[in-house]
Protein backbone atom coordinates (compact mmCIF):
# COMPACT_ATOMS: atom_id res chain seq x y z
CA UNK A 1 0.00 0.00 0.00
CA UNK A 2 2.89 2.36 0.75
CA UNK A 3 4.33 1.85 -2.74
CA UNK A 4 0.94 2.60 -4.28
CA UNK A 5 0.60 5.79 -2.20
CA UNK A 6 4.11 6.81 -3.17
CA UNK A 7 3.39 6.31 -6.88
CA UNK A 8 0.08 8.19 -6.69
CA UNK A 9 1.77 10.99 -4.73
CA UNK A 10 4.48 11.33 -7.38
CA UNK A 11 1.94 11.51 -10.21
CA UNK A 12 -0.28 14.03 -8.42
CA UNK A 13 2.68 16.15 -7.34
CA UNK A 14 4.08 16.17 -10.88
CA UNK A 15 0.70 17.19 -12.29
CA UNK A 16 0.13 19.88 -9.67
CA UNK A 17 3.57 21.43 -9.89
CA UNK A 18 3.85 21.49 -13.67
CA UNK A 19 0.34 22.65 -14.43
CA UNK A 20 0.60 25.37 -11.80
CA UNK A 21 3.99 26.42 -13.16
CA UNK A 22 2.84 26.54 -16.78
CA UNK A 23 -0.43 28.35 -16.09
CA UNK A 24 1.13 30.95 -13.80
CA UNK A 25 3.97 31.49 -16.27
CA UNK A 26 1.47 32.02 -19.10
CA UNK A 27 -0.50 34.50 -16.99
CA UNK A 28 2.64 36.40 -16.02
CA UNK A 29 3.80 36.66 -19.64
CA UNK A 30 0.34 37.81 -20.75
CA UNK A 31 0.20 40.40 -17.98
CA UNK A 32 3.71 41.62 -18.73
CA UNK A 33 2.86 42.04 -22.42
CA UNK A 34 -0.35 43.84 -21.47
CA UNK A 35 1.52 46.26 -19.19
CA UNK A 36 4.05 47.01 -21.95
CA UNK A 37 1.24 47.53 -24.46
CA UNK A 38 -0.81 49.68 -22.09
CA UNK A 39 1.93 52.03 -20.93
CA UNK A 40 4.16 51.91 -24.00
CA UNK A 41 1.57 52.06 -26.77
CA UNK A 42 -1.65 53.14 -24.98
CA UNK A 43 -3.34 49.93 -26.10
CA UNK A 44 -4.72 47.30 -23.74
CA UNK A 45 -5.18 43.61 -24.50
CA UNK A 46 -8.56 42.46 -23.22
CA UNK A 47 -7.74 38.76 -23.56
CA UNK A 48 -4.87 38.91 -21.08
CA UNK A 49 -7.16 39.98 -18.27
CA UNK A 50 -9.56 37.13 -19.02
CA UNK A 51 -6.66 34.69 -19.14
CA UNK A 52 -5.36 35.87 -15.77
CA UNK A 53 -8.83 35.54 -14.23
CA UNK A 54 -9.12 31.95 -15.46
CA UNK A 55 -5.59 31.13 -14.26
CA UNK A 56 -6.41 32.46 -10.80
CA UNK A 57 -9.43 30.16 -10.61
CA UNK A 58 -7.43 27.19 -11.90
CA UNK A 59 -4.53 27.70 -9.49
CA UNK A 60 -6.91 28.10 -6.57
CA UNK A 61 -8.60 24.78 -7.23
CA UNK A 62 -5.43 22.84 -7.99
CA UNK A 63 -3.87 24.44 -4.93
CA UNK A 64 -6.53 22.77 -2.76
CA UNK A 65 -4.99 19.39 -3.44
CA UNK A 66 -1.47 20.69 -2.84
CA UNK A 67 -2.60 22.26 0.45
CA UNK A 68 -3.84 18.91 1.70
CA UNK A 69 -0.54 17.27 0.82
CA UNK A 70 1.40 19.98 2.68
CA UNK A 71 -1.08 19.95 5.58
CA UNK A 72 -1.64 23.66 5.13
CA UNK A 73 -5.42 23.76 5.05
CA UNK A 74 -7.25 26.13 7.38
CA UNK A 75 -7.72 24.63 10.83
CA UNK A 76 -8.91 25.92 14.16
CA UNK A 77 -6.82 24.22 16.81
CA UNK A 78 -7.75 26.10 19.98
CA UNK A 79 -9.74 23.14 21.33
CA UNK A 80 -6.90 20.74 20.51
CA UNK A 81 -4.47 22.93 22.46
CA UNK A 82 -6.82 23.00 25.45
CA UNK A 83 -7.70 19.29 25.31
CA UNK A 84 -4.80 17.47 23.58
CA UNK A 85 -6.44 14.04 23.55
CA UNK A 86 -9.03 15.40 21.08
CA UNK A 87 -6.39 15.87 18.37
CA UNK A 88 -6.86 12.43 16.78
CA UNK A 89 -10.71 12.31 16.80
CA UNK A 90 -10.97 15.90 15.53
CA UNK A 91 -8.40 15.09 12.85
CA UNK A 92 -10.54 12.18 11.68
CA UNK A 93 -13.60 14.43 11.70
CA UNK A 94 -11.69 16.98 9.61
CA UNK A 95 -10.75 14.27 7.12
CA UNK A 96 -14.38 13.13 6.93
CA UNK A 97 -15.54 16.69 6.21
CA UNK A 98 -12.88 17.05 3.52
CA UNK A 99 -13.94 13.76 1.93
CA UNK A 100 -17.58 14.89 1.85
CA UNK A 101 -16.53 18.23 0.32
CA UNK A 102 -14.45 16.44 -2.32
CA UNK A 103 -17.34 14.11 -3.16
CA UNK A 104 -19.69 17.10 -3.49
CA UNK A 105 -17.21 18.80 -5.82
CA UNK A 106 -16.97 15.68 -7.95
CA UNK A 107 -20.73 15.21 -8.18
CA UNK A 108 -21.74 18.80 -8.81
CA UNK A 109 -18.67 19.42 -10.96
CA UNK A 110 -19.79 16.67 -13.31
CA UNK A 111 -23.31 18.11 -13.37
CA UNK A 112 -21.95 21.56 -14.22
CA UNK A 113 -19.73 20.09 -16.94
CA UNK A 114 -22.70 18.27 -18.44
CA UNK A 115 -24.70 21.50 -18.40
CA UNK A 116 -21.86 23.33 -20.14
CA UNK A 117 -21.65 20.65 -22.82
CA UNK A 118 -25.39 20.98 -23.45
CA UNK A 119 -25.32 24.78 -23.57
CA UNK A 120 -22.10 24.95 -25.63
CA UNK A 121 -21.01 28.19 -23.95
CA UNK A 122 -17.65 29.87 -24.47
CA UNK A 123 -15.78 32.64 -22.69
CA UNK A 124 -16.38 36.14 -24.01
CA UNK A 125 -13.00 37.10 -25.40
CA UNK A 126 -10.85 33.97 -25.71
CA UNK A 127 -13.77 31.82 -26.89
CA UNK A 128 -12.64 28.89 -24.72
CA UNK A 129 -15.45 26.37 -24.18
CA UNK A 130 -16.53 26.80 -20.58
CA UNK A 131 -16.70 23.05 -20.10
CA UNK A 132 -12.88 23.12 -19.97
CA UNK A 133 -13.02 25.67 -17.18
CA UNK A 134 -15.69 23.81 -15.22
CA UNK A 135 -13.82 20.52 -15.63
CA UNK A 136 -11.42 21.70 -12.94
CA UNK A 137 -14.14 21.14 -10.32
CA UNK A 138 -14.46 17.34 -10.56
CA UNK A 139 -10.72 17.07 -11.18
CA UNK A 140 -10.00 19.03 -8.02
CA UNK A 141 -12.54 16.96 -6.10
CA UNK A 142 -10.93 13.72 -7.27
CA UNK A 143 -7.42 14.93 -6.42
CA UNK A 144 -8.56 16.16 -3.01
CA UNK A 145 -10.32 12.88 -2.30
CA UNK A 146 -7.19 10.87 -3.10
CA UNK A 147 -4.94 13.21 -1.09
CA UNK A 148 -7.27 13.16 1.95
CA UNK A 149 -7.41 9.36 1.88
CA UNK A 150 -3.62 9.20 1.73
CA UNK A 151 -3.19 11.63 4.64
CA UNK A 152 -5.88 9.89 6.65
CA UNK A 153 -4.27 6.46 6.24
CA UNK A 154 -0.87 7.93 7.14
CA UNK A 155 -2.26 9.49 10.32
CA UNK A 156 -4.17 6.35 11.30
CA UNK A 157 -1.02 4.25 10.87
CA UNK A 158 1.05 6.73 12.88
CA UNK A 159 -1.58 6.81 15.64
CA UNK A 160 -1.79 3.01 15.73
CA UNK A 161 2.00 2.70 15.96
CA UNK A 162 2.18 5.28 18.78
CA UNK A 163 -0.72 3.81 20.80
CA UNK A 164 0.43 1.25 23.41
CA UNK A 165 -1.30 -2.10 23.27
Amino acid sequence: MTKLFSAIDKVLTFFEEWTLFITVLAAMVALFINVIMRYGFSYSLAWSEELVREVILYTTFIGCSAAIKNRSTVRIDALVQLVPWLKYPLGLFSYAVNLVFAAVMIYFGFLLCALQVESNQTTLILQIPTVYLYAILPLMGFMMFIRVLMMMVTDIRAHSAATPR
